[in-house]
């Protein structure tokens, strides 16, 4: 449904630690950074209308999350589990641990982060366990 998204962290360089290791544990490719932005995926175009892409660039902190957050698909229960053991290792704080989450479907394995700006982050695999 998303085809890109583009958020503010203040502090860039903390924000690239932390989503270069959220986003290599679910092998999403970094396309850049700058002083002023860094973004992961691959933007669309006409041969490739079906991915996906985030752009992350300094500015004021945010306020305070209220139900704000995104979440990543990922492909397979194990990369869950590295999305959150990176993102802790990275500056992130603990919103949930890795596991299932059955009142949304009988497959559905996430876990939930803060990152350093405290955006509520999520990794989900919606396949049964193989």
């Amino acid at each position: 449904m998303l085809d890109h998204v583009s958020i503010t962290v203040s502090d860039l360089r903390q924000a690239e630690r932390f989503y270069d290791a959220v986003m290599a544990a679910l092998g999403v490719q970094k396309v850049g950074s700058t002083d002023s932005w860094i973004g992961y995926g691959q933007r669309c175009d006409s041969e490739h209308p079906d991915l996906s892409y985030l752009a992350i660039k300094p500015g004021p902190p945010p306020g305070p999350t209220h139900g704000r957050h995104w979440c990543f698909k990922s492909p397979d229960r194990a990369a869950v589990d590295a999305f959150w053991k990176a993102g802790i290792g990275a500056g992130g704080a603990d919103d949930g641990l890795p596991g299932l989450r059955p009142q949304y479907h009988a497959h559905y394995y996430a876990a939930f982060l803060l990152d350093p700006d405290g955006n509520r982050v999520e990794a989900v695999c919606h396949r049964a366990e193989a």
